[in-house]
């Protein structure tokens, strides 16, 4: 049955996803070899390392940034103070995935700039 409702689905036209950007190439090496040799990330275990993966897919499988505030696992935030303009959302309830957002030329935010995972409070 469920097959058969797969089959119903039309595919959504003019759908764009998110552009995602990494300013740090570990980001990006553990993002598609789920791993990387950089000495700030290598440690990180093989579960947050998927928690990470399957975070940046949100990220890339969203419309527009608001989407993200709908999926509460997530617990987007754009950060304060130190960190004025940084958007954030959670990995686990310990580590963050910190990034840069920017507007289309129709001002939706689409663009995301991956720069850093942090250990929450550190």
């Amino acid at each position: 049955m469920f097959a058969n409702y797969l089959l119903t689905l039309q595919p959504l036209k003019h759908y764009k996803a998110m552009n995602i950007e990494f300013d740090n190439t570990a980001l990006e090496e553990l993002y598609t070899n789920g791993e990387t040799q950089d000495h700030q990330y290598k440690r990180l275990s093989k579960d947050i390392v998927k928690r990470y993966i399957k975070v940046v897919n949100y990220i890339r499988g969203a419309r527009r940034l608001e989407d993200l505030f709908q999926i509460k696992s997530l617990h987007y935030e754009k950060k304060k103070g130190d960190l004025n303009g940084v958007d954030a959302v959670w990995i686990n309830d310990q580590y963050r995935l910190f990034f840069y957002s920017s507007p289309d030329e129709t001002g939706i935010i689409v663009n995301a700039l991956l720069f850093e995972i942090s250990k929450h409070y550190e």
